[in-house]
């Protein structure tokens, strides 16, 4: 058992220092495992077939160890480092970790065979795009989890408006309109496909009403000029590897308004530096679109290519800055950051969409044509494009014309 012992750990050392780990991470990394592995010895049980109640087990004894050593509890995120390192340990001797749940009520079973064939046809019937999908599918296994907690697999039957009341009024706290809105919109479809399987007797969705909302009531944050240069200035003196790639994020935000998916899935094989040129991949249709690849943008990215970007295989240009090294999937609290290291706050939101908001206002204000903007932002529709009207206030506000006074009749 030992020396099997001595293979995993020496086996997820290899591991870790092959994703880049620092040489203390991985040495942290072996301790709270050979930690974890000594406990096995002694209660005399198989790491292949360790089980996540057992390495809770592990975590209580280990936090009741640490006290015992100590004189104090340790800190209320002591057990993420060691409950990291065991998962890691365990996917290498399982294959697989942490183990898939196993169905045992039928009840549960239905449900998820009802999630299955519905995100089949969401994906296969609609041809929607997988950020979509993933929003309906989570509404529809909540939907029906809180239903069969209610009810049973039998209550879909006899589901009413009074059951949807129930779970929109459960879901409203803490949302604001367009996100209530969003969330009715969702459970029509889900209860739609009910209906269309013959899961519901009654189509529901006509009594499936949301919040009225109209056409372009609210206002999205902006950044004016002076405000991206001043975020641009600050990211740029942190010469770090970190610092080095958010600031060629930041350029391509600034330059060409993209959204915050098209840059992470962007690939080296997008950039053609002999003609010059980007190609963007559009996170919303998947359509391919060419940009011209300016001075700024290109020194900023061969400044974090060559400086700043760990050595990986991964082709997309942007990853994490520490290990695993992977692509980078969400950018909005690196925004926020950089937003707030400049002394930069805008009302509203603080992610990426500012940044793509004052794109469009500064084409607005140079009389690029309508069309030509919703082409450069990705958009399907000019419908897409006309929210972005709203963001020239002041330019609408210079061809406001004067109330006329009410005369006074004597």
């Amino acid at each position: 058992m030992f020396k099997l012992h001595d293979e995993l750990i020496a086996e997820l050392s290899n591991l870790l220092t092959a994703q880049k780990y620092n040489s203390v991470v991985v040495a942290n990394h072996r301790l709270y495992a050979r930690a974890f592995l000594d406990y096995l010895a002694e209660c005399d049980m198989q790491v292949e077939t360790v089980t996540p109640v057992q390495v809770d087990q592990y975590l209580a004894y280990a936090t009741q160890d640490f006290e015992a050593q100590y004189g104090r509890p340790p800190s209320a995120r002591w057990h993420v480092l060691p409950r990291t390192s065991i998962n890691k340990l365990l996917r290498l001797a399982q294959g697989k970790w942490p183990p898939a749940t196993e169905i045992i009520e039928p009840e549960t079973a239905y449900r998820q065979a009802i999630c299955c064939e519905y995100e089949e046809w969401l994906r296969d019937e609609r041809g929607l795009a997988c950020a979509t999908i993933a929003a309906l599918m989570w509404e529809a296994r909540n939907f029906l989890r809180w239903q069969f907690e209610r009810g049973g697999a039998a209550s879909l039957d006899k589901l009413s408006i009074v059951e949807i009341d129930l779970y929109m009024d459960l879901r409203a706290p803490g949302l604001r309109r367009k996100s209530l809105a969003d969330v009715a919109e969702r459970l029509r479809s889900v209860v739609r496909h009910l209906h269309r399987t013959g899961r519901i007797p009654t189509d529901l969705t006509p009594h499936i009403i949301g919040p009225m909302l109209y056409a372009y009531e609210g206002v999205p944050s902006t950044l004016d000029k002076s405000q991206i240069a001043a975020v641009l200035a600050t990211t740029k003196k942190d010469g770090s590897p970190r610092g080095l790639r958010d600031f060629a994020i930041l350029q391509l935000l600034a330059t060409y308004g993209l959204r915050a998916g098209e840059i992470c899935r962007l690939r080296l094989e997008d950039v053609n530096w002999r003609r010059e040129s980007l190609r963007i991949r559009h996170t919303k249709n998947d359509a391919y679109s060419y940009m011209p690849l300016l001075a700024p943008v290109g020194e900023a990215l061969l400044d974090y290519l060559r400086q700043g970007r760990p050595l990986v295989e991964s082709r997309e240009i942007f990853v994490r800055s520490c290990a695993p090294y992977i692509a980078m999937t969400n950018l909005y609290g690196m925004i926020s950051g950089r937003l707030a290291a400049a002394g930069v706050e805008p009302p509203g939101k603080r992610g990426p969409h500012v940044f793509r908001h004052a794109r469009a206002v500064e084409m607005l204000r140079a009389s690029v044509p309508q069309k030509i903007i919703g082409d450069v932002l990705g958009h399907r529709s000019t419908e897409s494009t006309n929210a972005y009207l709203k963001l020239a206030t002041e330019d609408l506000r210079a061809v406001a014309l004067d109330v006329p006074a009410l005369e006074v009749l004597s």
